[in-house]
């Protein structure tokens, strides 16, 4: 993983490591995660309040973040198969360990899919146990339009853009800074089978 870490806002904790993976690396995980969702299929959940989300998602792991009416969760299998969530792919956990420098491994990732007009509201990352543990993501794809603001929704926002390869830590204050997607920008690139893009999130939703 390149050493580069770059923090293009002003909160503490984030970083951004661009390029953390190259590109036969990118093509090679987003084939590996395109073929689990054929085990475990993309869908797109609702909201507690009924609204349904825009960007498809699935999970792999001992844990999948979930949503529905009961609220937002983590279980340990797919909705709608009944079956475990498929096992996280070996280069996601170098990253984790490269990344956070932690021996203990997430149990989740989350899978987002962004086609079309998909995007993310701002939200926070708290449904884990130990908000101690940072979060980090993984670009594979289109470009996308990353904005991050403060804790809370009334404080500015900034953007930048994140692009197929960058990894991203949110750990320290800005391990629950609101952040979301504006948009992609379609057909920026051809790493995701069937175009879009692939945002991988590593979470550790159980104590240690």
């Amino acid at each position: 993983m390149s050493s580069e870490l770059r923090n293009p806002f002003e909160i503490e904790g984030f970083r951004l490591v661009p390029e953390a993976l190259d590109r036969p690396a990118q093509v090679a995980l987003a084939r590996e995660i395109m073929a689990a969702a054929e085990e475990a299929p993309f869908g797109r959940y609702t909201t507690p309040g009924g609204a349904s989300m825009s960007v498809a998602m699935t999970s792999l792991g001992p844990l999948g973040w979930t949503s529905d009416s009961r609220g937002y969760r983590y279980r340990p299998d797919h909705p709608v198969t009944g079956r475990p969530w498929p096992a996280m792919p070996d280069a996601l956990l170098t990253l984790w360990r490269a990344a956070t420098g932690l021996e203990v491994p997430p149990d989740s990732c989350l899978v987002n899919l962004y086609r079309g007009a998909a995007r993310m509201g701002l939200h926070q990352d708290r449904d884990e146990a130990d908000l101690g543990f940072p979060v980090v993501s993984i670009s594979l794809g289109d470009d996308a339009r990353f904005r991050l603001g403060g804790l809370s929704r009334r404080e500015p926002t900034a953007a930048v853009t994140l692009r197929s390869g960058d990894l991203v830590v949110l750990g320290g204050r800005a391990r629950l800074a609101f952040h979301g997607i504006d948009r992609i920008l379609g057909g920026s690139s051809s790493v995701v089978p069937g175009g879009g893009r692939l945002n991988l999130t590593l979470r550790r939703a159980r104590p240690a």
